[in-house]
């Protein structure tokens, strides 16, 4: 096994929440959360999604996303409705949140550009390889 810096996964969950405190900062005048974005942003790119999906794939515990859809309906961005399974709805994007997301993405973009405004292309890339090098092995 190889040698793990001390401070490696401690410094990646203190960017992680950095990051998020940044991002909220600029989407909540929006009326989202960054928890919220990255939910809209899963249901634009793969389209509708059970609440056990978004679970599974946030890793997000149910009462949590629970929660987070209430939220999210009472804010117009998102509705549940029911789909070939009557226990489970399918949750999708509103109007409203079509019309607000490429707003909000390009804020989200704006957020990234700044964390990368130093980094190369090719180490953004060793970047990606290397998180899913280890999200392989959770």
């Amino acid at each position: 096994m190889n040698h793990i810096p001390n401070n490696l996964f401690h410094s990646i969950n203190q960017f992680s929440r950095h990051f998020s405190k940044n991002l909220n900062e600029a989407l909540t005048p929006l009326g989202l959360y960054t928890a919220q974005w990255t939910i809209i942003y899963l249901l634009k790119t793969n389209g509708p999604a059970t609440q056990k999906e978004l679970s599974h794939y946030l890793g997000v515990e149910a009462p949590t996303m629970t929660r987070s859809l209430a939220r999210m309906e009472k804010s117009g961005w998102i509705t549940k409705n029911t789909g070939t399974d009557k226990r489970e709805k399918q949750i999708t994007l509103t109007e409203a949140a079509n019309g607000m997301y490429e707003i909000w993405l390009q804020t989200v973009r704006t957020c990234e550009s700044q964390v990368l405004k130093n980094i190369s292309n090719q180490e953004t890339e060793e970047i990606l390889a290397i998180l899913k090098k280890m999200s392989s092995n959770l």
